[in-house]
């Protein structure tokens, strides 16, 4: 494995520590980790995606209510 140097502000470094789940962990298994964990939230579900094609839907057929048009509805101002 090919070792680097990065630098580091105290604040950052201490951050890092903080996500330590084992006091003998090193920053590159924490920085590995937070970069994995990062990139599975960028990925959505297929319910998600689900939801957002039938709001599309719902959209383009006409099936949605302005702000205006709920507080109307519910006698708010």
């Amino acid at each position: 494995m090919e070792q680097s140097t990065i630098k580091l502000s105290k604040k950052l470094k201490n951050d890092l520590r903080k996500q330590m789940n084992h006091p003998g962990e090193t920053y590159e298994t924490v920085i590995a980790r937070l970069l994995k964990i990062t990139q599975e939230d960028d990925i959505l579900s297929k319910a998600v995606i689900k939801n957002i094609e039938e709001g599309v839907a719902d959209i383009k057929a006409g099936r949605v209510y302005t702000s205006e048009q709920v507080k109307k509805k519910l006698g708010l101002k």
